[in-house]
Parts: C-alpha cells; structure tokens; sequence
C-alpha cells in the first residue's frame, strides 16, 4: 500500500538489461515489465522498483545503498546465484539478525540475501 512518506520504489543500474532480466528470473524468479530498451520495472519483489540502463554499478565500496533479498533457503540461493553467474563477494556469516551473504551480479551491482539465524 502507497503510504506517504514510506519508500515505495527503487531503482537499480544496470549495464545490460536482457542480462538483468535473465538473471534475477532464473535466481529470484522475477518478472519484468518492458518500458522500452532503456528501463524494466521488476514485479512481485516485495518492494517495487526497476532497473535502468547505465554503465554505473551500485556497491556499498562507492557508498550506494545495499539491496537486501530475503530467503528461507540461504545455502540453495547462494547455489543459484553463482550458477546463474552472480560472483559471491562475502560468503554466509551470521550478524545480529540472522546469517546472509553478499553477491555480485553480473552487471555489477552489489546485493545481499538473508535469512533468519539457523536453529
């Protein structure tokens, strides 16, 4: 729901769009919607947002913002994220809340994926 004052969208560079969309539907099962060559809105994310074309990359080393996805099966995406041609740049640790890792995707940018501490 649009609230005011909540952040409701995010936008994400990317050097290659085809291989964005190729990417996150294959790791994340994402959906896209085409707004011509230069942009694509990503769907059912859990935060909407959308990827434009750039030859920028988002790294937390440049200051930008980290995307945090989560999972309830940490071990299985870290699999598919470096199968599908994500670099893992931090393999799983624990922190605080849980235990996550920190991946580079193949355009460049830097996300993490989390997931409760194990029991």
């Amino acid at each position: 729901m649009k609230q005011t004052g909540k952040i409701n969208y995010i936008e994400i560079p990317s050097r290659n769009i085809e291989s964005t969309k190729a990417f996150f539907s294959q790791v994340f099962n994402g959906s896209f919607i085409d707004y011509g060559p230069e942009y694509i809105a990503i769907e059912n994310a859990g935060l909407d947002g959308g990827f434009y074309h750039s030859d920028l990359k988002a790294t937390t080393n440049q200051g930008s913002m980290l995307v945090v996805i989560y999972s309830a099966t940490l071990e299985q995406t870290l699999e598919k994220v470096a199968s599908a041609g994500g670099k893992i740049s931090q393999q799983i640790f624990a922190f605080p809340g849980g235990r996550r890792f920190h991946f580079i995707d193949p355009n460049g940018n830097e996300f993490a994926v989390w997931a409760e501490p194990s029991s």
